[in-house]
């Protein structure tokens, strides 16, 4: 990753990393890493609002969900341009509303920058879904 980023550094592009996080959340390191990089600005990619539905969708340990918001704390400490984003499709309003109080705890600008998405529903995202058992509650 960080090869990239030297590349695209020594032009004058904005570059957008766009990660779940997991990484530098587990590494704070990282962050500091990308700090060095003057044209960088991080999207922090949440599939899910919530511990439970990250594991529902990912299949992974709902405690990698607590790792993404770490990044965003390491990202906000070192002062490395972020942002979070967050599928809307797999969730409730009301654990977006639980999920932008969280964001807030960190620092109330990452509440406010909170962009939001929905899943594109191409035929091998339907399968994956319809192999999971798992459906979109909006579109």
């Amino acid at each position: 990753m960080l090869g990239v980023l030297e590349l695209v550094d020594k032009t004058d592009f904005k570059f957008i990393l766009e990660t779940n996080g997991i990484l530098i959340g587990h590494d704070p390191s990282y962050a500091e890493q990308l700090l060095k990089f003057h044209n960088v600005h991080v999207r922090v990619s949440f599939k899910a609002a919530s511990p439970e539905e990250f594991a529902r969708l990912t299949n992974a340990d709902p405690d990698a969900f607590n790792l993404q918001l770490k990044a965003l704390k390491n990202l906000h400490r070192t002062s490395v341009p972020s942002h979070p984003a967050i599928m809307t499709s797999f969730t409730t309003l009301e654990n977006v509303e639980k999920l932008k109080h969280r964001l807030k705890e960190i620092h109330p600008s990452l509440a406010k920058s909170l962009e939001t998405e929905q899943v594109i529903l191409y035929p091998p995202v339907m399968e994956r879904l319809k192999t999971a058992g798992i459906k979109p509650l909006h579109t």
